[in-house]
């Protein structure tokens, strides 16, 4: 994988800040994108469709979230593979910072998502439900007071993200978090957070969820329906920066997994400080002998150098490109050693849309495999911790020693035909292996 700074990796750096209608360094620009289409600003999409589940709600603390009882839409509760049994091949798909910002792409993954019976996880950025007007109730960490490298939302945005978080999870999609200011350069970045500063900003970030009523005064709008002390079990750091002491916070507060770390292998993942490391992962780039992040802002980095606004006659090809990478990565587990499959996203208009128009192709064929009879799970992370979780230790280790691209010896049913009987070897495989 080329090697591109930290900051092209995922983050919100000055000109992806731009692109969202946000201006770094704690700003924001309140007419948003032009040009925006789908749910319009205030009406958060499609919160009040036919048929959507209403359920009785339980108020917790000051009404802005509720007890609901199970989540709608889940899947079936997962249980152990038989010996011999081929695993099923996830695919997560995943979103930092969910912010709805009048673009309509919320609603629009969301309708995606529904129409081929899949889920995602949304990771939260706690600031987007958090009044400009109360900025300053923010304390990052090694940063002033109510400062933000992703700016803050509108009012009538806060209502739209309002909405959208609250029907992602009626759909049965994961709410995650993606923290709150997003610094990822300079002395506040969250490199080098301490845990300490990383409980605080957990803290924080779920306070925004969980008070949005009492820090907005809006009273004529629904609660979140769900309690998020107990929803919330990963994240995705900024950047991909700081995991290493994220962790003993992250364990210490139960957390399941975490999503942060930069340039992983399509691999079956191991646990990290006792909780369960699910990185990005590299995957082939048509065109190049090296591999690309599986993210949206990573294949922009390396089309057009960190630029959100580069010269259209490129768009036709690197939408292309972008699609066929996911979709590659998708055909190397599948077609190999059946590695779960990460793909994150930001809901960005970046160079005229084109990446959110490659994500959308590349899950339309990931469905389409399902759909055709193929044990593809388009899951949550959340989703897929559960059947990790209840898998034997025996039949985790034998994953876990497939490389990229690997074949198991024999074929599924001698591979993991007796998990009680240590680690069965493995074969290359022609799929190829990741550099």
């Amino acid at each position: 994988m080329r090697d591109i700074s930290r900051r092209g990796m995922i983050g919100l750096g000055a000109g992806a800040a731009a692109a969202f209608g946000l201006a770094a360094c704690g700003t924001a620009d309140h007419d948003g994108p032009s040009g925006a289409s789908g749910s319009q600003p205030g009406k958060p999409g499609r919160s009040s469709r036919p048929g959507a589940p209403k359920p009785t709600a339980r108020p917790i603390g000051d009404g802005s979230t509720s007890f609901t009882g199970k989540q709608p839409k889940q899947p079936k509760a997962p249980v152990p593979l038989e010996p011999g049994e081929t695993p099923p091949q996830f695919v997560i798909f995943s979103w930092d910072g969910a912010g709805e910002v009048g673009t309509g792409l919320f609603s629009r993954f969301l309708r995606l998502a529904e129409e081929h019976d899949a889920h995602m996880t949304f990771f939260l950025s706690g600031l987007y439900l958090l009044p400009e007007s109360k900025k300053r109730k923010y304390l990052p960490p090694n940063n002033p007071r109510g400062a933000s490298d992703i700016g803050y939302l509108t009012d009538d945005h806060v209502k739209a993200t309002l909405g959208g978080v609250r029907q992602a999870w009626l759909d049965g999609h994961e709410i995650g978090t993606h923290f709150n200011g997003h610094f990822c350069s300079g002395h506040g970045t969250v490199a080098n957070w301490t845990p300490a500063q990383w409980r605080s900003e957990i803290d924080q970030a779920k306070s925004f969820v969980k008070e949005w009523r009492t820090n907005t005064g809006w009273s004529d709008l629904p609660s979140l329906p769900f309690d998020y002390d107990k929803e919330l079990i990963g994240g995705r750091t900024p950047c991909l920066l700081g995991q290493n002491n994220l962790l003993p916070t992250a364990k210490e507060l139960g957390w399941r997994y975490d999503a942060s770390s930069p340039g992983g292998r399509q691999r079956w993942p191991q646990k990290n400080q006792g909780v369960w490391d699910l990185p990005l992962q590299a995957v082939p780039f048509p065109g190049h002998s090296f591999e690309v992040l599986s993210m949206d802002y990573n294949m922009l980095a390396n089309q057009s150098v960190n630029s959100t606004k580069a010269p259209s006659y490129n768009y036709p090809g690197w939408r292309k490109q972008a699609a066929e990478a996911y979709i590659a990565g998708f055909r190397r587990a599948y077609e190999s050693n059946r590695a779960p499959f990460f793909i994150g996203n930001h809901f960005e208009e970046w160079n005229g849309g084109i990446y959110m128009d490659a994500v959308e192709q590349a899950f339309k064929h990931i469905a389409r495999e399902k759909e055709k009879g193929g044990d593809v799970r388009l899951v949550s992370f959340r989703q897929f911790v559960d059947w990790l979780d209840v898998q034997s230790p025996q039949t985790v280790a034998k994953l876990q020693t497939l490389d990229v691209g690997q074949r198991p010896a024999g074929g599924w049913k001698t591979f993991l035909g007796d998990t009680d009987k240590g680690t069965a070897g493995a074969s290359s495989s022609a799929t190829g292996s990741a550099t």
